[in-house]
Order: structure tokens, then sequence, then C-alpha cells
């Protein structure tokens, strides 16, 4: 029984309800979880505000912060392979790519413990003679933290780690179908010593954890990772008490090949671009935008190997790709299918469950690529989130940035050419937080993470992700005090 962690103290639901956490490979039962609600959220809540009022935490010098984040990277480390297996029960995903994950993840421990102290404010010269003027950044008290289910210790992590190294303190609430490994880095951060009160972990549906924590006059920031029309609702919902919001609301992310690009890395990378984690990623290459005078050939072999992607059980070392979520996602991926064949684009692969018998347990989907798309089409508009590649074509550097651009989104794109001109020219153009040049999908804890347009607001790692914790105040001294006589 999964429990929930609220002021040191492992509880229940006060409820009393539970939910089953299900392995989208099969279905099978993993583990019972707690199922809390408004009520459960109330006190974490208050838990948190008390430990961030009247205890220590803040008050704690950034290096000794700085040591207790870098003991839950240890011990993530320490744990990696249970984690690992945990995440895949939780989700699906390879146990290889769950194992990479932990190493990320403990890497976003040990770079935000390195950074914790490393901000000591700044001196400002002053206009006002004998007077002496300082910036300094503090943190920014009570932060809700609500995590999406297809990265789910991932995604906490980027939260987690800069919140608690800044002199927050949390209330955490996984997606409530992934909420395992949450569960135990929790576990994690109690053995790390971290007080009382300062991380707590709450349980239960978005709709009543998450709309408590958007709500609250005692939450100073909320910061959201998921869909698009959930983070507008978060953001309504906070702006009741104008509090400090941090937004990550996905992409429909533009892959552009131009004609000159090295054809093999191209093809390769427009494969896990698309279909990695089952396209289950906030910044999948769901557009593939090819020049006109390859788009034939690229096709052809994207493909031939698109067909070869082997679907199966994360824990077999052959499975290159898992299932779905749930029965519901994969019931969105094939409406939207469906919208595509009504739209006119041309299903080429795919768009159908699988037959292997192995596979019908599971909430498996083919890899699908729709060919002879427009932007105006809903399946290359819309976040699919799903095995689901759109290709558009292009004939000249002017147009394939035009139809990168074309989105609401701006979280990430791509682009693949030898001229490196020409891809510093598209890449600048291009109205995205990430661009890659001739590679997808990198990112690492030392640089900035997050989106222009309707993909989001604020920054994920890097020094702009500690910044997203703290509150910027000026002090300004007055060296020599005296009367000034302005009323007489």
């Amino acid at each position: 029984m999964k429990q929930m962690f609220i002021n040191g103290e492992w509880v229940d639901a006060r409820s009393g309800e539970t939910r089953e956490i299900i392995n989208p490979y099969n279905q099978e039962v993993v583990a019972t979880a707690a199922e809390g609600n408004a009520e459960d959220a109330k006190r974490a809540i208050a838990a948190a505000r008390e430990a961030f009022d009247h205890g220590e935490w803040q008050h704690t010098p950034g290096a000794e912060r700085g040591q207790k984040v870098l003991r839950i990277a240890e011990l993530i480390e320490r744990d990696r392979e249970e984690l690992a297996k945990l995440e895949t029960f939780d989700t699906g995903k390879t146990v290889e790519e769950s194992r990479v994950d932990m190493d990320d993840i403990a890497g976003v421990f040990r770079y935000f413990a390195g950074i914790a102290d490393k901000d000591g404010g700044e001196v400002i010269e002053s206009p006002i003679p004998d007077s002496q003027s300082k910036v300094v950044r503090e943190p920014v008290g009570v932060c809700g933290q609500i995590t999406p289910w297809n990265y789910p210790l991932l995604q906490a992590a980027w939260k987690i780690a800069p919140a608690l190294a800044a002199g927050n303190t949390i209330v955490m609430k996984p997606s409530e179908i992934t909420p395992l490994t949450t569960v135990k880095v929790t576990e994690l951060i109690e053995e790390a010593g971290v007080p009382a009160g300062v991380a707590n972990l709450v349980l239960g549906a978005g709709a009543t954890v998450g709309n408590e924590l958007a709500e609250s006059g005692d939450v100073d920031l909320i910061s959201f990772t998921g869909g698009i029309d959930t983070g507008k609702k978060i953001m309504q919902t906070a702006s009741g008490n104008v509090k400090k919001i941090a937004l990550e609301l996905g992409g429909k992310n533009p892959n552009v090949v131009f004609a000159d690009a090295d054809f093999e890395t191209a093809v390769d990378q427009a494969l896990n671009a698309a279909f990695f984690h089952a396209g289950q990623v906030c910044s999948a290459g769901s557009r593939l935008i090819i020049e006109d005078s390859i788009h034939d050939e690229f096709v052809e072999e994207l493909t031939a190997r698109a067909k070869r992607i082997k679907l199966g059980d994360g824990f077999k070392e052959d499975t290159q790709s898992g299932p779905l979520i749930s029965a519901e996602h994969r019931g969105k991926v094939e409406n939207y299918v469906e919208i595509g064949k009504e739209e006119g684009a041309n299903l080429l692969i795919g768009g159908a469950r699988p037959e292997d018998e192995e596979l019908q347990n599971g909430f498996f989907y083919l890899p699908t690529i729709f060919t002879e798309c427009t932007s105006d089409m809903r399946i290359v508009q819309e976040e699919v989130f799903g095995p689901v590649l759109t290709v558009e074509r292009f004939e000249t550097e002017e147009e394939a940035v035009k139809l990168a651009n074309d989105s609401i989104y701006g979280l990430a794109g791509a682009v693949f050419t030898t001229d490196i001109d020409k891809a510093e020219r598209a890449a600048a153009k291009m109205r995205m937080g990430t661009v890659w040049i001739n590679d997808f999908h990198p990112y690492f804890a030392q640089a900035p993470w997050g989106g222009y347009k309707q993909s989001g607001i604020g920054r994920e790692l890097g020094k702009p992700g500690l910044e997203e914790y703290t509150e910027t105040k000026h002090i300004y001294r007055n060296l020599k005090p005296e009367p000034i006589h302005w009323f007489k």
C-alpha cells in the first residue's frame, strides 16, 4: 500500500479510499495507492506553510541545503535499479530507458545541489549619495507541484530539486496513475534528512488535489507539467490569488530536414523523434517537414524502418517501444487517426492496434505515419501524444521556417542540414524554447527547458530553473539617515 507523506509522516487518505495502479503492458495490478482529495491537500499545504513560516529550512545556508539535495542524488544512484523497475511498471517504457532516466534524475539533483549556494545577491550602484543598494533572491514559499504520467520521476525531479535547493517547502502531486517512483523518491528525501513538513506528497486526482493546490491562498507558486487544457484551468484558478505559475504544456514539434542533410542520420533521428516512448513525449518530433526533392526516398526508408520497431514488454531486452499509458489515452490517439483520414491525409502505415497475441492485454498501438499533410489539418496542429507522425513538404528555406512556426506551440524543434549557415539562420527564426541542429531530444540539467507561445510559462533546469523558485528583493540602506523636512 503506497501512502502519502504529510508533515514527516506516512499516512492514508482521510477518506480511506485507494486506487489500483495498473501496468499498461498487461493491465495487471502492480500496487495499491492512497487516493487523496482536497482535504488531504489542505493538510499537506498547512504542513508546508508551517514549515516555511516557522521552520528553519528557508534560513538554512545554501551550502547545507545543497548537501541534503546531493544526498538525495546519492540515494537515487544507490537505488537506481529499483527505481527503474518501478518506472517501467508504472509507464510500460523499456527498463533500459528507465535506467537512463534515473541517471538523468540523479544528475538533476546533483546540479541543483551544486548551485544552491552560488547566488549570494548583487550589490548595485545607487544614484543616491550615502546609500547602499543590493538585490537578493529569496525562496518563494510553499510550492505546489503537479507532474504528468509520461516521465513521472524525471518531471518531479525538475521541480523538487530546485525548489528544495532554493529553500522552499513543497507539496508534490504526481499523476494518479503513475505514482510509484515519486513515492519512492519521497522515501529517499526523508532518508536524506530533509526536515518534516518541507517535502510533502499527496496522491489523488488533479480535479481534487491539483485544484486545491492551484486555488489555495497558502500556496505561493504552482508548477504544472501536462496538457494545455488543464494548464489553462490551473492558470485561471491560480489567478484568484495571483500566485506565481510555471507551466510546461507540451508541443507539436517540427523536425525540418533539408535535402543536404546527412541522410542516414536524419532518418534515424526522425524515427527517434517521433516514436521514442511510443511518442508520449512533450518534445516528440511529431511533425516531419521534408524538402521536396528528397521526400519520396526519405519517407520510403523511414516507413521501412518504422515497420520494424519491436513493441513489447519493457522488461525484455529486445523491446524497443512499450504501450500507451491507458485504454483512455489509446482511444484518444485512435480518434486523432480517424480525424487525419477524414481530413484527407494519406495513412501510409499503422493506424491500428497490433495483432500479436502477446500484446493483446496491453495498450499498444502501431507506429503510424501520415503523408500528404498540410498545416491546416488538426492532425498536424494538435498534440496527439502517441506514435503518430505527420509529413509535410517544402521547397525553400523560407517556406520550411514558416511551416515550422505555424503552430500555437513553441516548445522544441530541429533542423537537419550540412550547411551550418542555413542551420543557424533557421534556428534563429524558429520560435521555440529549444532548437536542435542535426540532433533531436537531448537535454541536460545545465540548460533551461521551456517553451514559447502556448507551450508554457517559465523555465525548468539550468540557472533559470532555480530562479523560478525565488523572489527578487531589493534592499536599500540609508547610510546617513536624517530628517528631510519635506513636511514642515
